[in-house]
């Protein structure tokens, strides 16, 4: 379909052609990424850094930035910028306890969906009806999000048993699926240690066995979100708003109808986010438990180019990284630096000789021998910097292969209706 608006004999495009991957050199490089996993797991002697616990538990911890990621491309996509996806996953997060407690947990998700939405709702109202600046509507929400939550938290879960003023008692937990029997079969195999194989069936296991029902929804969201946004008249109509409304508004899309419908999806999503971290990652709605990961999951959409397959990617760098520092602290994290390098020499090659960027590719090859001597003379990565490695690396790798971002054209402007007459 193509993704082109013709206004008379004008044609407004959505963006500058470019060149793009095809599906056969995506899977070369998840390959790739595999075995470069496996000459680090040998090399360093570490077998925890790909092991299906470890990827199991970066799916995990990624989750909540991918639901909130998905929010904030939703709304750009529709020329919404939205700084406030941390807000309405803190809304998820009070929804998504409340729902559990008084429906089971299959209300949960609906009840941490509904909440963020509300969010969106309030954000669409401000920046689409009323014409508030985005960065300030998105800011204030956060700054009422986390004050809401805290009143409604000591209103519905200080009386309860378990319960407080800034917590819920436990959650009931949601279902988890996999396939029978691949658990054991793939086990077997990682056991093994064999090169490259060894690994593919970690990953496996980590993605059949004993996954939570809302992952397996959010990982389903993104197809479906890549379905609609890009195959459908009614993606192409949000699209148009975020590229040119006014040109949009001369074809007969309800611009308005069409961000609101948008923001309000971007909303749901990130309170599916703030649902995650209390009905799966811990079990029990906590004050405080958001800590950022709406600002990262924004960081990551960037990332993803705005495109929810470059955004999973994202979140899952970070996931990974999080995960290691979790479980081994600084020694594994030690470990990772050799696949950092190995990232890096690669992002830099492919600047230099795909895209004829000399400069960042140079800086990016020269990044990668430092970060290889630091592996080479030291055994561990010092305490002080293990909590923020997972940020440090998705700023490096993002910081040299950002090149071909490309953000809406009209992403975060005020539209008022009637402007293209």
């Amino acid at each position: 379909m193509s993704s082109d608006l013709s206004v008379g004999t004008e044609v407004v495009p959505e963006a500058t052609p470019k060149r793009r991957l095809p599906l056969w050199a995506w899977g070369a490089m998840a390959l790739a990424l595999v075995l470069a996993l496996s000459v680090v797991r040998v090399v360093t002697g570490r077998n925890d850094i790909a092991s299906s616990g470890t990827l199991s538990a970066a799916l995990a911890l990624a989750m909540p930035i991918a639901f909130a990621g998905l929010g904030g491309l939703w709304s750009e996509r529709a020329g919404v910028v939205n700084i406030g996806l941390e807000g309405m996953m803190v809304l998820g997060t009070w929804g998504g306890a409340f729902g559990s407690l008084h429906g089971g947990p299959w209300m949960g998700i609906v009840g941490a969906a509904l909440c963020g939405a509300v969010g969106g709702l309030i954000h669409a109202l401000a920046t689409v009806t009323f014409g508030v600046d985005h960065i300030v509507s998105g800011v204030a929400l956060n700054i009422v999000s986390v004050g809401a939550a805290s009143y409604l938290a000591a209103r519905f879960f200080g009386e309860l048993e378990g319960g407080s003023d800034v917590q819920s008692p436990p959650l009931p937990q949601l279902p988890k699926i996999g396939i029978p029997g691949a658990g054991d079969a793939l086990s077997a195999v990682e056991t093994k240690g064999w090169f490259f194989v060894s690994e593919v069936a970690a990953i496996l296991k980590a993605l059949t066995t004993g996954l939570s029902v809302l992952t397996v929804i959010g990982l389903a969201l993104f197809v479906i979100t890549f379905y609609v946004l890009w195959r459908t008249p009614f993606g192409l109509r949000v699209r148009s708003c975020g590229e040119s409304p006014v040109a949009a508004e001369t074809l007969g899309v309800n611009v308005y109808l069409h961000k609101y419908v948008a923001v309000v999806i971007s909303g749901a999503l990130a309170g599916l986010g703030g649902g995650f971290l209390s009905m799966v990652a811990t079990n029990i709605y906590r004050e405080s438990q958001v800590d950022g990961r709406g600002y990262i999951g924004l960081a990551a959409m960037i990332f993803g180019n705005w495109r929810p397959g470059g955004l999973l990617a994202g979140s899952g760098l970070f996931g990974f990284m999080d995960a290691l520092q979790l479980r081994g602290g600084g020694t594994a994290l030690h470990g990772l630096l050799l696949l950092i390098t190995m990232l890096l020499l690669a992002i830099g090659l492919w600047q230099v000789l795909r895209n004829g960027r000399m400069v960042q590719g140079g800086i990016a090859v020269v990044v990668a021998v430092v970060v290889f001597v630091l592996w080479f003379v030291t055994d561990s990565v010092p305490s002080d910097i293990t909590p923020f490695a997972p940020h440090l690396t998705t700023l490096l790798v993002l910081a040299f292969a950002s090149q071909r971002l490309r953000m809406p054209k009209a992403d975060g402007m005020i539209y008022r209706r009637g402007e293209g007459h």
